[in-house]
């Protein structure tokens, strides 16, 4: 029984102690003074305090007495308007289809994402709130890009376009480097020499830490053969291509034919003017595939490699007019983007990398990026071009090889090298001849190691039609590698430097040699 039931039970309950006998004479007094009846049967009455010190029976309630008072004081609700209920509702309703249309694009943005990383609908919501440590050398990270015409072409599957996106994360620097479809190099699968595009046809190449089929051994050849990592690939149909352009309104690019004329390639169904042009999809597909081969053709002295050129002007132009528009803040663009690549771009990248790579071109100066290839006959101003023409009876194909012979990539490596390399001697990467004006047998090896090691290009060694007694370096490089002399300078402190050469005398030993510095080591040389 708990306190409250002990406190309310009634009288006969109650102890002994406070019990009245029943042999008691209510009238009798105790004390003297008569006491009143008491009536057993009437109802006791409790007390309690009120504000005043006065007692209240508890039978008795305020409460009751002002019902009326506070009926009457009581707040009457106003009924709502019938014009709030309709601003109430419409925001409502406006509210509701905000996050149902939100929930549509998120859910078409997302299965448009699948198709192309072939992730999940968890993975890639997470993906934005998750870090990733993209693949990279040192900060490096190399994304092969190959351009195809599918296997819907009338000339079956065929890879028109190779480029290596190099982008260096450290200072938020990238450049493009195109790899000619006709370099000559060993196909593994095809166990013989062969065009390098035909590796990316070949659908039966394995090989542990490599992707599987063509783009697989596509990334092999370049890592081995020419010395270039790849750590991505992303394989892109030309709807793809034409779709990208489309969505960010077509493209401008700066057309420099060597032709007054522009360019010219019936093949290609394409005729273009010098200077700005715009290009919509259908003309920027014309420009990436022609390399003026048809029937009065101008415009392209080098054919593929001006085909080259012009697909990475392309590249960029894309690259530069999605962040003019801030393409991929619009959710819309991004879904129909996505559900145009799902069918047609084949990639190893995730959607985390993606964001991350994203991240690194908002920091990213566009118009910066630079774009290489490979050197390639005289017109390139160069005096030493990396590649030339080769016709290979066994298969009756015209391709391209190094200079130095089928095999010897040793150039290409080198160049990229010096494309990477944050060494200003190996990015000037100027050619030394090292000439031994002496009698000291090995002098000039002694030499070579030394400068090689601090990276250096020595290109050849060799001894001196004299001797000499004193030392002496031959510039002859017209200024195009002023880090290179600088550091020459520094190197060979007190040793002349003299940019004559035709004359009689020490100057006299640079003729014939190519080479951007000639040093004729005399007899005062202390290696």
């Amino acid at each position: 029984m708990n306190d409250f039931q002990q406190y309310n039970r009634s009288s006969d309950d109650r102890d002994d102690n406070f019990r009245v006998s029943p042999n008691f004479n209510n009238n009798q007094s105790i004390d003297g003074v008569r006491r009143l009846p008491i009536n057993n049967k009437a109802p006791r009455i409790q007390s309690k305090p009120s504000l005043v010190g006065l007692t209240i029976p508890t039978n008795f309630s305020i409460n009751d007495e002002n019902k009326g008072t506070k009926r009457k004081n009581k707040k009457i609700k106003k009924p709502r308007s019938k014009k709030r209920r309709v601003v109430i509702w419409s925001f409502v309703i406006t509210l509701l289809l905000i996050v149902g249309f939100g929930g549509y694009f998120l859910v078409n943005g997302l299965n448009a994402i699948n198709k192309v990383f072939h992730g999940n609908v968890f993975s890639d919501l997470a993906a934005p709130f998750e870090s990733t440590n993209l693949k990279n050398q040192n900060g490096r990270v190399n994304i092969l890009v190959a351009g195809w015409q599918g296997k819907g072409s009338d000339e079956g599957p065929l890879t028109d376009s190779i480029m290596v996106v190099s982008i260096n994360t450290k200072n938020d620097t990238a450049f493009v480097l195109s790899i000619p479809r006709d370099l000559w190099v060993y196909v593994p699968g095809l166990q013989s020499y062969q065009k390098i595009n035909a590796a990316a046809d070949d659908t039966h190449f394995k090989k542990a830490g490599y992707p599987n089929g063509g783009m697989g051994e596509l990334e092999f050849i370049l890592n081995k053969q020419l010395g270039i990592p790849i750590d991505y690939e992303v394989l892109v149909d030309y709807q793809a291509f034409k779709d990208a352009v489309s969505a960010v309104g077509g493209i401008t690019v700066n057309i420099q034919s060597p032709n007054p004329l522009g360019l010219y390639d019936p093949y290609a169904h394409l005729k273009l003017p010098n200077g700005i042009v715009h290009l919509n999809a259908q003309t920027a597909l014309d420009l990436a595939l022609a390399r003026g081969d048809g029937p009065g053709s101008y415009g392209f002295p080098l054919a593929d490699f001006n085909r080259t050129q012009h697909q990475r002007q392309i590249l960029l132009a894309i690259f530069q007019k999605a962040t003019q528009l801030n393409f991929l803040a619009n959710p819309n663009n991004i879904t129909n983007l996505f559900n145009s690549f799902g069918n047609n771009v084949q990639t190893d990248l995730s959607f985390k990398d993606i964001l991350a790579l994203v991240k690194i071109a908002r920091s990213m100066n566009i118009n910066q990026i630079e774009s290489f290839a490979f050197s390639y006959g005289s017109t390139y101003n160069h005096p030493h071009p990396l590649l030339t023409n080769y016709f290979s009876r066994s298969t009756g194909q015209d391709a391209i090889i190094p200079v130095k012979g089928i095999g010897n990539y040793s150039g290409l490596t080198q160049y990229y090298n010096q494309l990477t390399s944050s060494n200003p001697l190996i990015q000037e990467s100027a050619p030394i001849v090292i000439l031994n004006g002496t009698n000291k047998v090995g002098l000039a090896g002694q030499v070579k190691s030394m400068l090689i090691k601090k990276g250096y290009r020595v290109a050849y060694i060799g001894d001196a039609k004299n001797q000499y007694a004193n030392s002496l370096i031959i510039n002859q490089s017209g200024g195009s590698e002023p880090k290179t002399l600088a550091a020459l300078t520094s190197q060979f402190k007190g040793m002349p430097i003299t940019s004559s050469v035709g004359y009689s005398g020490e100057s006299s030993e640079a003729n014939g040699y190519l080479a951007s510095f000639v040093i004729v080591l005399g007899n005062n040389f202390k290696a």
